[in-house]
């Protein structure tokens, strides 16, 4: 049994598949609450998502350790019923179905509200749950594509660039794992429970931290486009080669006299040319070649990095998956974390990012397999006898476990 955390007590019921919603649902399970999984007879889609090993997922474990697993035909009145029973007693309801879906299986708000005037219901989608876009699907780069991220990545005249990675759904988790604690604090202050509306649209949308507000107070003469390697509106930020490598340097305030000094090129701060960062961005391919000839003198990135961080300049090597997990700071702060799994063997996966002084060790979890807590849910949490669960079993309405 893993040692007592934060959210203990707390009792969530997940209807969560693919990455968002279970990204949200693994750190509550992570830091104490009791997730209880509903699956499909089908299981959750991510569960044949490589790497497959032994029937089991590499990627369904990493999203979905410390769950318990239920699994039900959602489409059968009985398998609605059973869910109405377990969160009549439960705290938080999440699920991330396309708008619409919930209401067809009898569990939209205002259901679950008048069964549970204390629920906190958390819906995560792609667009939302209301607006013009809400019903068409979504994944996360469907997101990034509407929210203009994805139009602010690639080369100035190619195309758009894919990111490679799911922050859009990561970050989203991680927006509805903060509004829940949210809702939950407010519950605590007897505020009761309330409906939590979080798309990706949203979350990602936030993430312009300088685009919006450019072109809104420039009246539209600075239009945020994509920039390839450099940033749009400010210099020296930007990706530079280093014999076979890459860096990003970024000078900006007092960092730009580091630079300059460390170049060994004084003569560039009474420049006009580079005055400002207004300047210093108008003149970006001058100052580019500064940089990257000094950087061809050093010839090695490792060392650049050290001796730009040396001089306070921010600089780091662009690093591939591979090498950040091997990293020697990544290491120190353990931000792998080893799961072992019954079947599937041990998977390094994403560390969780929250750290606390008082719980710093991570809880040694593990991904159930598909209907693993059928008996413990139904039995010891909702009363069910034998022959009731046995009667569910050969209705089909509660499928027996996959191990």
């Amino acid at each position: 049994m893993p040692a007592p955390h934060m959210l203990d007590g707390l009792r969530v019921i997940d209807f969560t598949h693919f990455v968002a919603g279970p990204h949200c649902t693994r750190l509550l399970a992570q830091h104490g609450a009791e997730v209880i999984k509903i699956e499909p007879p089908t299981g959750d889609p991510s569960r044949t998502l490589p790497v497959v090993k032994n029937n089991r997922s590499g990627c369904f474990i990493q999203h979905n350790i410390g769950k318990k697993n239920l699994c039900l035909d959602l489409q059968r009145p009985e398998a609605q019923q059973i869910c109405h029973e377990l969160i009549r007693d439960a705290d938080v309801v999440v699920e991330n179905f396309s708008p619409g879906v919930m209401r067809r299986l009898n569990m939209d708000w205002e259901t679950l509200s008048a069964l549970n005037d204390q629920v906190v219901m958390c819906s995560i989608s792609c667009m939302g749950q209301s607006g013009p876009l809400a019903a068409y699907p979504g994944f996360d780069y469907i997101g990034q594509a509407y929210a203009g991220i994805m139009g602010m990545t690639g080369q100035e005249n190619g195309y758009p660039a894919l990111s490679g990675t799911a922050f859009g759904d990561i970050s989203t988790g991680a927006h509805a794992y903060g509004a829940i604690v949210t809702a939950l604090f407010h519950r605590l202050h007897g505020g009761g429970g309330q409906y939590l509306d979080i798309s990706l649209l949203d979350c990602l949308f936030s993430y312009h931290a300088m685009n919006v507000q450019v072109y809104s107070a420039s009246h539209g003469e600075m239009n945020p486009l994509r920039s390839g390697h450099r940033h749009p509106f400010v210099a020296p930020l930007g990706l530079y080669r280093c014999n076979d490598r890459y860096l990003i340097i970024i000078a900006i305030g007092a960092q730009w006299n580091n630079l300059v000094n460390l170049l060994d090129r004084p003569e560039l701060l009474d420049d006009p040319r580079f005055a400002d960062p207004v300047s210093r961005h108008h003149n970006r391919e001058a100052l580019d070649r500064e940089i990257e000839n000094w950087l061809a003198g050093i010839g090695d990135a490792d060392k650049a990095v050290r001796i730009l961080g040396e001089h306070h300049v921010p600089a780091a090597p662009v690093l591939s998956v591979p090498e950040v997990m091997d990293y020697p700071h990544m290491q120190e702060r353990h931000i792998v974390q080893t799961v072992t799994d019954r079947k599937f063997g041990e998977v390094r996966i994403p560390a969780s990012p929250y750290r606390y002084s008082g719980f710093p060790e991570p809880r040694p979890l593990e991904a159930g397999f598909l209907g693993e807590a059928n008996r413990e849910v139904l039995g010891d949490i909702l009363g069910y006898s034998e022959e009731q669960i046995e009667e569910l079993e050969a209705k089909r309405i509660c499928l027996s476990a996959d191990h």
